[in-house]
């Protein structure tokens, strides 16, 4: 098939009118095919610098152009944590020299995200996208106060894994009926539930900015909508696996194994009514690269995460629009437009993807972009396939058989 960039241009243009964002039209027909606004995940660990053998940079963003993606949010479980304006410049570097979308650094809470000592809050502030120790929860609530407050003073959103340790038990899958008959220490939903709760109060105390990161259980989003409801500055995430996969769905491998864990049916059901009432305010992949070797030692033994962003549009397109859970122009919302306003990341002229949505295929792990393989989706059939990804104007993805001209 064959596009004209021109054309193509002044589509992307004539979507991103003034009313897109308040609510006008997300989704331009191009000759039978989709063209979006690219997407926005504010999620992702592109594992660079120090776990390049996992993903780099480069194979990190080249995956994201193939899902769709013209912008990024990098974690900060790196080597070394960006934790001060010297080792958050060693990936900056390598951002700019290799990165073929946008690429945002986050800098951690604290030092070396080992909670104990505040990282240069007021230092860092203007040179990242947002704080947050990832996948470590702040287990003191003095602590994440003060965090709030100075991230508070310099107007920054603090982005929370919310995992409090006395209550997780070192469980590393749901604590339900799996975990109970294949004998899997299970990780208690308390552990998350309560440290959202404990931050949405900090969060209302103290003016901050508060996201959750990838929610997973049905009380954690009550808390939420109940915190917005009393008008709290607080947003959160949801990812893929969560809305389609529950415990009931696992496997004895490591391709099944994230964290937060996949949680109850009851749980699944939450998080599609929450997307659906407005509650979940984005889709991030939380796309965690490791080696075939990490992810091949079965669920107990297994790294915590899977990979998640070639994949993200076609799972949420088959498993929420097409059922009627949602709109389109609702998860082009979802997953192009909260972010970027939600964070205050800018649209980019001539930056857009297109899709052609009547294109059903089982999904393939052998042909991702990422270095990773392990997704708990491998043979799932879904609908939607990327043509193209232009950002700024430039082809950064191009399917084999598309030809672009000017």
């Amino acid at each position: 098939m064959k596009f004209s960039m021109r054309d193509l241009l002044v589509h992307a243009d004539n979507l991103m009118t003034d009313d897109f964002v308040a609510g006008g039209p997300r989704v331009s027909d191009v000759n039978g095919y989709s063209l979006f606004p690219g997407f926005f995940d504010v999620h992702v660990h592109f594992r660079e610098p120090g776990f390049s053998y996992k993903e780099t940079i480069l194979t990190g963003s080249q995956a994201a152009a193939h899902g769709g993606f013209t912008g990024v949010a990098t974690m900060p479980n790196l080597d070394p944590v960006p934790d001060s304006l010297e080792h958050l410049k060693v990936e900056q570097d390598i951002i700019d020299r290799d990165a073929v979308i946008d690429c945002y650094p986050y800098a951690s809470l604290t030092v070396g995200e080992l909670g104990e000592e505040i990282v240069p809050i007021e230092e860092l502030a203007p040179h990242v996208f947002a704080f947050s120790d990832d996948g470590r929860g702040i287990q003191t609530a003095d602590m994440m106060k003060e965090l709030m407050t100075r991230a508070a003073a310099v107007d920054k959103i603090v982005c929370a894994h919310c995992e409090i340790n006395k209550f997780s038990d070192k469980g590393y899958i749901h604590a339900g009926n799996y975990a109970r008959l294949h004998g899997h220490r299970g990780q208690n939903p308390e552990s998350e539930i309560a440290e959202i709760r404990r931050d949405i109060i900090l969060a209302e105390q103290t003016g901050c900015r508060y996201h959750v990161c990838h929610v997973s259980v049905a009380a954690g989003l009550d808390l939420v909508r109940k915190g917005k409801e009393r008008g709290v500055d607080v947003s959160c995430e949801t990812g893929p696996h969560y809305i389609v996969l529950d415990d009931s769905k696992l496997l004895e491998e490591g391709r099944f194994k994230m964290n937060p864990p996949l949680r109850s049916s009851e749980d699944r059901v939450s998080i599609i009514d929450a997307i659906k009432d407005g509650t979940i305010d984005m889709i991030a992949t939380d796309h965690a690269p490791h080696s075939e070797d990490e992810k091949d030692k079965g669920l107990a033994n297994s790294a915590f995460g899977i990979v998640g962003i070639e994949t993200s549009f076609p799972i949420c397109y088959t498993y929420l629009v097409k059922p009627g859970h949602i709109t389109l122009d609702r998860l082009i919302e979802l997953m192009a437009i909260n972010p970027r306003v939600r964070f205050g990341v800018p649209f980019k002229k001539g930056d857009f993807t297109v899709w052609d949505l009547n294109d059903k295929y089982a999904v393939n792990p052998d042909e991702f972009l990422s270095k990773g393989r392990a997704t708990p989706f491998t043979g799932m059939e879904v609908y939607g396939r990327c043509l193209l990804t232009v950002h700024e104007g430039k082809v950064v993805y191009q399917a084999d058989d598309v030809e672009v001209t000017e």
